[in-house]
């Protein structure tokens, strides 16, 4: 499997969701699955294998991005789920220690935390990278197709 996609908890699914609809866009091999880095670490470590790259999805203290950084020497990008409390959440995932990096996308940007991983996956997999690159000509286009509409208003 490519891509292993880790919610905190079900709560956190609709960011997981935006993230899986890209993946099948772009045909990626993936999977989502439920652990808390808190209530279930044994589980959380068991996860940690298998994929080439980990999207992690949590709020709150988001300790479930680093918990997996420090269990895999493979590339973990962390998705700060919004809260009360917004900064909370990014802040916890953006602030690794030195050695433990995680990649952080912004505040419910599961969608970018996809992408990203595909542009990882495509360094050494040319089909991803013509699937990215499709992607954003399909991006641009959009624009061009928005700003003709807007124009003629």
């Amino acid at each position: 499997m490519k891509v292993k996609i880790i919610l905190g908890s079900k709560s956190d699914l609709k960011v997981g969701k935006k993230a899986v609809n890209i993946l099948e866009k772009l045909d990626i091999d993936h999977e989502m699955t439920v652990s808390s880095a808190h209530r279930t670490p044994e589980r959380t470590k068991e996860l940690c294998e298998g994929a080439d790259v980990f999207i992690a999805v949590a709020g709150l203290a988001a300790a479930l991005p680093g918990v997996i950084a420090a269990h895999t020497i493979k590339p973990v990008i962390g998705v700060p789920v919004a809260g009360r409390m917004d900064l909370d959440s990014l802040l916890s995932i953006v602030q690794m220690p030195p050695g433990i990096p995680v990649a952080t996308v912004g505040l419910n940007r599961g969608d970018n935390a996809a992408l990203l991983a595909a542009e990882i996956l495509a360094v050494h997999d040319d089909e991803i990278k013509k699937k990215l690159e499709r992607y954003r000509q399909e991006r641009k286009e959009k624009v061009y197709k928005d700003a003709e509409e807007v124009e003629s208003l």
